[in-house]
């Protein structure tokens, strides 16, 4: 596992982390030194960790074996994310080099769960938050 390059966890938050991915979570953990500044919070020196149930994400990950940095595509004229691949074409297809069209993948965010000082649930979503105590 990679996981401990990027991301400073003990034995029980491995554990924990490798039950609940891939899934609908994303972990904020303590990040290492090996991390770029430019992808950190500025004053936590955290990272979010995110493990998508996705076929095509996770055949990139698998490809490229190593993380991939992302975000959720909301663009500033905008008020909600964008989620429809035929949307996101229509208006993107001229200012990007690729658009994979993996379907259309829903609005319900993930479940965020913070790391860095024990269990903390920062924001339900959809994922299973009992998987952890809470």
């Amino acid at each position: 596992s990679e996981l401990g390059t990027y991301a400073k966890v003990d034995n029980s938050q491995f554990r924990q982390l490798k039950a609940a991915t891939p899934g609908s979570y994303t972990f904020i953990l303590q990040a290492t030194k090996e991390v770029p500044n430019r992808t950190l919070h500025p004053k936590r020196k955290t990272i979010g960790l995110r493990v998508p149930d996705n076929k095509i994400a996770l055949a990139l990950l698998a490809e490229l074996g190593e993380p991939l940095l992302s975000c959720t595509l909301m663009l500033p004229e905008d008020s909600e994310p964008l989620t429809d691949p035929y949307e996101i074409r229509d208006r993107l297809e001229h200012s990007v080099d690729l658009v994979i069209d993996g379907g259309w993948c829903g609005t319900e965010p993930t479940t965020v769960i913070d790391m860095t000082d024990g269990v903390e649930l920062v924001r339900e979503g959809k994922g299973d938050k009992s998987l952890f105590g809470l």
